[in-house]
């Protein structure tokens, strides 16, 4: 007889492991198939709290999907060359002179306080401040605007300390290939990267300047993040499927929209947050329903495994 996990759940409830909320959707066919609900967090932060149910779902699985293919070295180096500005352009020539210098200003502070940001625990696992800054924002100068402004949302003590553990979803596409079950993707990168690219450049430019105010903030004290990763994880271990907090974390993309901006700023705001839920979310949702649908239909006798945003 297994022993009885229990848990101290982040809900401040003792509750039994088999009784947390799952993430898991089964699609009734013989033989089943299953969604399940991911988060771009280290899978450390979460596996605990993930109840048997899932985990059984995805070891019977014969062919686990994810959203990309992460372990495919395409994938990556697509990933890297949708972030440059194109013909060797570099952010210097395109971005206001008092941006340009407050990001520099603020990447210098970045780099001065990783050391003091990371833990022990990375430490020993051999990560130096140095290699981790230049593997996150190497290259800076050379990528368009709002993908800096995505990697400056992300330079943040919190994200800093969790960095050097696979988040969830390339977690599950590792474990998957030693398994060795058939893996694969529902999307293309360019599907992923051009929704961001296709932003106009005075909403990216109004968008990297309120993550630089955020940042700016939050270094003079004055600040606490709207929402936290912790806050997230928080969320994601006690099954709530709380629609605010998952889009933030599904589209990667911080919202602008806030009461101290003025009316005119606002309308900006509110203009990139609809286009992103547009793009990221609903696009995306029909687009990977019809790409799903086709796969179960072309393969009736394998279970699948498609591990998804959880705020998609």
């Amino acid at each position: 007889q297994p022993a009885i996990k229990w848990f101290v759940c982040p809900c401040l409830c003792l509750t039994l492991q088999s009784d947390l909320n799952s993430f898991l959707w089964t699609i009734k066919r013989n033989p089943p198939s299953y969604f399940y609900g991911t988060i771009h967090v280290p899978y450390t932060r979460v596996w605990d709290f993930i109840p048997e149910n899932s985990k059984k779902a995805f070891q019977e699985s014969n062919m686990v999907y994810l959203e990309l293919d992460l372990t495919d070295p395409y994938t990556i180096s697509a990933l890297t060359s949708c972030q440059l500005l194109p013909q060797g352009g570099t952010l210097q020539d395109v971005l206001p002179r008092d941006i340009y210098g407050r990001l520099k200003r603020h990447l210098e502070y970045v780099k001065l306080m990783m050391p003091f940001w990371m833990t022990p625990d990375q430490r020993g696992k051999g990560l130096y401040a140095d290699y981790l800054f230049n593997a996150i924002a190497g290259n800076w100068e050379r990528k368009r605007p709002v993908w800096v402004m995505l990697m400056v949302n992300s330079l943040t003590e919190a994200d800093i300390k969790t960095r050097g553990v696979p988040v969830l979803d390339l977690y599950l596409a590792q474990e998957a290939e030693r398994m060795r079950k058939r893996t694969g993707a529902v999307e293309k990168v360019e599907e992923q990267c051009h929704p961001l690219n296709g932003l106009n450049f005075s909403q990216v430019i109004f968008a990297l300047n309120q993550t630089l105010v955020q940042q700016e903030s939050v270094r003079a004290g004055s600040l606490q993040g709207s929402y936290t990763t912790e806050d997230l994880i928080k969320h994601y271990n006690c099954g709530d499927l709380n629609s605010i907090i998952f889009n933030h974390d599904t589209s990667q993309v911080p919202s602008f929209n806030n009461v101290t901006l003025r009316p005119s700023e606002q309308i900006t705001a509110q203009e990139i947050d609809s286009y992103f839920r547009q793009e990221l979310i609903y696009k995306r949702n029909d687009r990977m329903g019809n790409r799903v649908k086709a796969l179960m239909e072309e393969h009736p006798d394998n279970s699948f495994f498609f591990a998804f945003g959880a705020g998609q």
